[in-house]
């Protein structure tokens, strides 16, 4: 009850508003009809329940029924009513004023609650986005100091090496000069020669590999898209790993009437050869390398296969990651653990995937996806047409 009239200020307002119909209506009462009488004063209770809720509306339907009956029921001016036509319209004026105030009022109670109920949701996804940022920037943080934490450690050893053997050999060709008489014949310095360049061309290409990473990882690798047989790629990676392969006998499987592939053709013959570097790599030497190409579905699949001591269950995915390497026997010279991320994600800019399947039996099969030209022109087509 003390809540009802907690607020005197809406029920003069609902009085105000009645009184002012009440008014208005008598000052035309030779212009208006008891029906036009009770639908103003029903409009009067139905903005009194809209603005000022039940309790106002409620008293607003008393006041108008009083006035209905006094003002403008013969007799006028009389709370008697005799012709039974009249008692049939104050009843259903009484009805319809008081169902239309609460009607009114409880669809504003609604709508005040469905709206208290909207600004929570806004609220709690509020929070909820907040909260969301912040583990995001806790993740962010955690991976930022995670890749720190590889870069450091692949600067730490993946420079070191090759910059303590550059230093050594150069150290020890400035030591003995040619012509001096020294221990270093000719064919020595040559070699030394060679550890520099060696080492060298692995220090220019981590830089390289760095980065290439940069630009996958900040969206910014830029792709000249252009129709290209699977053979000429294929054959661009094995020419650029001639050396690497050396030591294995290569088989190339190409599929007839394969449809060209729609790709960046020299970031692709990229991904072949860091397949094939990584398949020399970690096989025998003398173990047989197979490189394949075959439709698959709207797609050209390509694959590397080696006879190597495959890849353990639990580091199939993660041989993608920056900086892993998955543990090897001592004395093993391994890359820079980028090329696969650099792999993976040149294949996803193209929109393809790429998998690994590996066991001790048969060794390991690296084989990625990307779109052909058919498939490219379809989706063109199809794209001109909805358009």
């Amino acid at each position: 009850m003390a809540q009802l009239f907690s607020s005197p200020w809406k029920y003069l307002s609902a009085a105000a508003t009645v009184a002012a119909a009440v008014f208005l209506l008598i000052a035309l009462r030779t212009h208006v009809n008891l029906t036009t009488v009770a639908l103003t004063l029903v409009v009067a209770i139905l903005l009194c329940a809209l603005y000022w809720g039940s309790g106002p509306a409620l008293a607003a339907s008393v006041l108008a029924l009083l006035a209905f009956n006094y003002f403008f029921i013969p007799p006028i001016h009389t709370w008697v009513i005799r012709d039974p036509e009249n008692w049939v319209a104050f009843v259903a004026f009484t009805i319809t004023a008081v169902t239309v105030g609460q009607l009114s009022s409880r669809a504003r109670r609604k709508a005040e609650e469905a709206e208290a109920r909207r600004l929570e949701i806004e609220r709690l996804y509020e929070e909820l986005r907040k909260a969301f940022e912040q583990a995001s920037e806790a993740e962010t943080l955690r991976r930022s100091e995670s890749l720190k934490t590889a870069l450091l450690d692949a600067v730490t050893h993946d420079l070191r090496t090759p910059l303590t053997s550059i230093k050594a050999a150069a150290t020890t060709l400035l030591g003995n000069p040619a012509g001096s008489g020294s221990s270093i014949d000719e064919e020595g310095r040559r070699e030394l020669l060679s550890v520099i360049d060696e080492e060298s061309d692995r220090l220019n290409r981590f830089v390289e590999e760095m980065m290439e990473l940069a630009q996958i990882e900040g969206g910014h690798l830029l792709l000249r898209r252009a129709p290209i047989a699977a053979a000429e790629i294929v054959n661009a990676a094995l020419d650029r790993a001639a050396a690497v392969l050396a030591p294995h006998p290569v088989e190339v499987a190409i599929a007839d009437r394969l449809p060209l592939l729609q790709v960046d053709a020299a970031s692709i013959a990229a991904v072949v050869f860091e397949l094939l570097e990584n398949a020399a790599r970690y096989s025998p030497v003398g173990a047989p390398i197979t490189v394949r190409a075959r439709a698959k579905g709207d797609e050209v699949e390509i694959a590397v296969e080696d006879k190597g001591a495959g890849i353990a269950p639990e580091y199939r995915e993660r041989v993608f990651e920056k900086f892993f390497r998955a543990p090897h026997p001592p004395g093993d010279k391994q890359g820079f653990g980028v090329g696969l991320a650099i792999a993976r994600g040149i294949v996803e800019a193209h929109g393809g995937k790429i998998t690994v399947e590996s066991n001790r039996e048969r060794g390991s099969v690296l084989r990625f996806t990307v779109p052909c030209e058919r498939a490219a022109n379809e989706r063109t087509a199809s794209a001109q047409v909805q358009s």
